[in-house]
């Protein structure tokens, strides 16, 4: 099974070694690497050239934001299942894409999923948040819930059947394509009960109170997108929050 893996960069000099280091040590063989670069004006591109041997693709262009880097790597793809490795995240270990693979194969499924470290952005050992996904339902997307995003992969046929990000939403496209995908087509899942992603905090999101408002904003507006009830949810969505704060 051919995994592609997509990631965007602009600017990214400063966290793109360990993302591709923790890309370098993955011990499963049939990966296509495609880095989509906004253009970037530092050294990130020479960074890519010197560091990783397995890059296939790389396209550097301007683009409309990360949404529009991510649309372009996933028309370039020519795996059968896609998954994302942003510029400032990394694996958790060596055997991560072995083991999605491993899921994907022993359930059929249409997409897997897995759990999430947050970590200090100058300590990649240093656990903030743990988002700990558990098992998936479609029910539980009427409380809020949605698989971390960065641990997502899903076939490309997928994608070719229920559409790409939409360029719209700013900050909250991942969440909106999430809806799509589980609640409005019902695609199947799987879980993986490992951490197979770490993610720097200071994410577009939550970087100050503009950004939370928008994200609120364009939550609201995929929930009604996708037809579930809003109210409860994203309240429920945003307290759900509270407890990956506890666990370490």
């Amino acid at each position: 099974m051919k995994v592609s893996i997509i990631t965007a960069t602009y600017n990214s000099a400063n966290t793109i070694i360990d993302t591709l280091k923790s890309l370098e040590q993955q011990t499963y063989s049939n990966i296509e690497y495609i880095i989509i670069d906004g253009a970037s004006k530092d050294n990130t591109l020479d960074i890519i050239k010197a560091h990783s041997s397995k890059v296939s693709t790389i396209i550097s262009e301007p683009d409309k934001g990360i949404y529009d880097a991510l649309n372009k790597g996933i028309n370039a793809a020519t795996g059968d299942i896609i998954g994302f490795l942003h510029s400032d995240d990394l694996f958790a270990y060596p055997d991560a894409v072995t083991d999605i693979v491993n899921t994907f194969s022993a359930n059929n499924s249409d997409a897997t999923y897995a759990d999430l470290q947050y970590v200090n952005k100058n300590n990649i050992d240093s656990v903030v948040r743990y988002w700990k996904s558990g098992d998936y339902h479609i029910s539980k997307m009427k409380k809020g819930w949605m698989p971390p995003h960065p641990t997502f992969y899903m076939k490309r046929s997928c994608y070719e059947k229920f559409g790409l990000f939409d360029l719209s939403f700013k900050i909250a496209a991942d969440y909106d394509s999430l809806l799509r995908y589980l609640y409005l087509n019902k695609i199947s899942m799987s879980y993986l009960p490992e951490v197979t992603i770490k993610m720097r905090v200071g994410g577009a999101s939550n970087r100050d109170l503009n950004n939370i408002i928008l994200k609120t904003k364009e939550d609201i507006r995929a929930l009604k997108n996708s037809k579930v009830p809003w109210v409860f949810a994203l309240a429920i969505k945003n307290v759900s929050k509270i407890p990956q704060f506890l666990k370490r």
